[in-house]
Parts: structure tokens; C-alpha cells; sequence
């Protein structure tokens, strides 16, 4: 017998049962109850030790969990808040995370605002219908509008030229001059007429996108413009090549030339310098002239419809309307510096095109 236990069990014996032989046979059996004890208490304390490290993990586990779900609840919470700021929603989820959760009830909240959400989805499909219906019919009425104006001041000024040819000698000197106003007016409405016709309809037409050489467009420009002999424009040959709506850029160009040759033709040695810098997503160009410059109180109001310089009586006042509405749809920004009598400068940028396939 283990003498530990031996010795503990004789201090509550007798001395003379401590000594008697028939006590063994008791004292055998509590020993064979003690044969495994040591064994029994490792194994006890190895499943202990296994049962503390799992509860630890699992604690961790869901600590980790917790974590996950309160960075899920967040997250939701922000969501909600969004959508409810967009949406001027009314009735707010009555939420804050340290109260209890109650998924039925946000489940029924989410839902709510992805109803909203899909029926202003559906306005905003109607609204674009509407809108390209409107389109449609704006620029029908516009094409309408310019063929029944255009063929009456024809007419007029066929009249004219008839009346003039017919009638020739029979006019005084102030009458034939005035007759040449008419003439003259009746171009300029026409004019008028074909600037409005192209800045209502401009971005409803498709033009193919091509690679081009600016230098090559303005070359062509400068042989079918009307230039005066003072009038010197300059550009570089490093001029970039461009992937965009050729017509477009033309046009651009071509308003802002005429603009700075008005500017420039009365003067005695006129100069139109144009320029081109790599902006990364952009072109930026410019385009500056030594002419008599735009008065201040007409720089804010320069690019919109109608609006022109008091002194210039051929301009329609839709030639840099033009210009800005082409920048706009290249995503591109136009602006001027300009000082009376010493020249104007426009600046303007154009985005570089993307794959529209992807």
C-alpha cells in the first residue's frame, strides 16, 4: 500500500488493530481502489488542460465573430442612412447598436428602401423616354422651323437681285444702298437661321470617330477662310493627332479663327497664334490674337446664344455658343483672357476619347 495512505489510515486506528493481521485484507482492497488514482488525476488534468484550450478558442472565435457581425452591422447601419438621406426617407429605422438587434424588422426596412430605390429607377427610365421623345421632336420643329424661314427669305432676296437687275439706273444712290442692306440682312438671317438649326441639333447626330491631324485641318482652313493679307496665323508642325469627330473639330477651330481674324483685320499687322498641350486625359489649346480685344463687361457672357459685341454688326452671336457646346461634349472647359487693344486669348480643353466598347 502506498505509505501516504497507510500511514494516514493507522493514526485513526487503534494500536492493537493497527498491528492485527485480519485488518490486511481490508487494507489490500482500499489499496486496489488507489491502484489507478495517479493515473486517473493525469488523465483528469490533461482533460482539463484540453477542455481550457478549446473553451479558449472558442471564445476567440466568437469574439472574432462578434467583431465580424458589429462591422456588418455598421456598415448596414451607414447604408440605411444613405439610401434614407437620398431617398428623404421618413420613417428612420429606430436602430443604434447597442440596443438589441432586430433582423426582421431591418429586413423589412431594407426592403422598403430597395422598392424605393427600383421605383425611382423606373421614373428616371420614363424621364429619359420622355426626354428623347422630346429631342426627337425639338429638333424635327427645328428642321421644320429653318426650311419654312429659310425659303421665304430666299424668295426675298431672289426678289431683290431680280429688282435690282430689272430696275437698275431707275434707283437713286440711296435706294440702291439701301437695297444692298436688305440683301445683306437677308444673308445674315439666313446665316442665323443655319447657326440655330446646327446648335440645337448639335450631340444628336453620330459622327464617326477618325484619326486626323490638326495641322492638316487648319491647313484647310486657312486655304477656304477668307484671311486678309495683314493677318498672319501661326502654329507649330508638331501639332498633335487627334481621334475625334472631325467635322466637330473643324468647326470648332473655324469659329474661333473667324473670331480672332475680326478682331485682328483692321489692324496693321494682325497675328493668330495657336498651340497645343499634352494634358494627359486632355488636350489643351489656345488660341491668341493681337486685335482689339473684348470688353470686360462682355467676358461673362461671351459664349452664350445671341450674344456679341455692340461693334460687330456681322456676327449672329452664335459662333462661340457653337464653340462652347462642341467643348462641352468633348468634357472639356473654355475660357479667355483678354485686354482692350492688346489681344484675346481662348483657352479650351478637350478629353481625350475612350474605347466606347467597353
Amino acid at each position: 500500500m502506498h505509505n501516504l495512505l497507510k500511514r494516514q489510515l493507522k493514526k485513526y486506528l487503534s494500536e492493537n488493530l493497527s498491528e492485527d493481521d485480519a485488518l490486511n485484507p481490508f487494507l489490500t482492497a482500499v489499496e486496489r481502489s488507489y491502484e489507478n488514482y495517479d493515473d486517473k488525476l493525469s488523465m483528469l488534468q490533461r482533460a482539463t488542460t484540453i477542455s481550457s484550450e478549446e473553451l479558449y478558442a472558442a471564445n476567440r472565435e466568437l469574439e472574432n465573430e462578434a467583431q465580424r457581425q458589429n462591422h456588418i452591422l455598421n456598415s448596414l447601419e451607414k447604408a440605411i442612412t444613405s439610401l434614407e438621406a437620398n431617398l428623404e426617407h421618413k420613417n428612420q429605422l429606430d436602430y443604434n447598436s447597442e440596443n438589441e438587434f432586430d433582423a426582421e424588422k431591418l429586413a423589412k426596412h431594407i426592403s422598403d428602401l430597395a422598392r424605393k430605390v427600383a421605383n425611382m429607377a423606373m421614373e428616371k427610365d420614363n424621364l429619359l423616354k420622355d426626354l428623347k421623345t422630346q429631342n426627337e421632336s425639338l429638333n424635327n420643329y427645328a428642321h421644320i422651323v429653318s426650311h419654312d424661314l429659310k425659303s421665304p427669305i430666299r424668295n426675298i432676296s431672289t426678289l431683290m437681285n431680280w429688282i435690282l437687275e430689272d430696275e437698275k439706273g431707275k434707283f437713286s444712290p440711296e435706294s440702291s444702298i439701301n437695297c444692298s442692306l436688305i440683301t445683306q440682312n437677308l444673308e445674315k438671317m439666313d446665316k442665323l437661321i443655319d447657326g440655330i438649326l446646327e446648335h440645337a441639333t448639335m450631340g444628336t447626330t453620330n459622327e464617326n470617330y477618325v484619326s486626323f491631324s490638326l495641322k492638316s485641318v487648319l491647313d484647310n482652313l486657312k486655304q477656304t477662310l477668307y484671311i486678309p493679307k495683314n493677318i498672319n496665323i501661326i502654329y507649330a508642325d508638331t501639332l498633335p493627332i487627334l481621334f475625334c469627330e472631325i467635322k466637330r473639330i473643324e468647326q470648332l477651330f473655324m469659329n474661333l479663327i473667324i473670331n480672332a481674324v475680326t478682331a485682328t483685320e483692321e489692324i496693321e499687322q494682325g497675328i493668330i497664334e495657336i498651340k497645343a498641350k499634352d494634358q494627359g486625359d486632355y488636350w489643351k489649346f489656345s488660341i491668341t490674337d493681337n486685335g482689339k480685344g473684348i470688353p470686360e463687361n462682355h467676358q461673362s457672357s461671351i459664349f452664350e446664344m445671341f450674344k456679341k459685341l455692340d461693334t460687330d454688326s456681322k456676327s449672329t452671336g452664335i459662333g462661340l455658343a457653337l464653340v462652347k457646346k462642341i467643348v462641352d461634349l468633348y468634357e472639356g472647359e473654355i475660357s479667355l483672357k483678354s485686354e482692350e487693344n492688346k489681344g484675346t486669348t481662348f483657352f479650351f480643353t478637350l478629353k481625350k476619347p475612350y474605347d466606347r466598347s467597353t
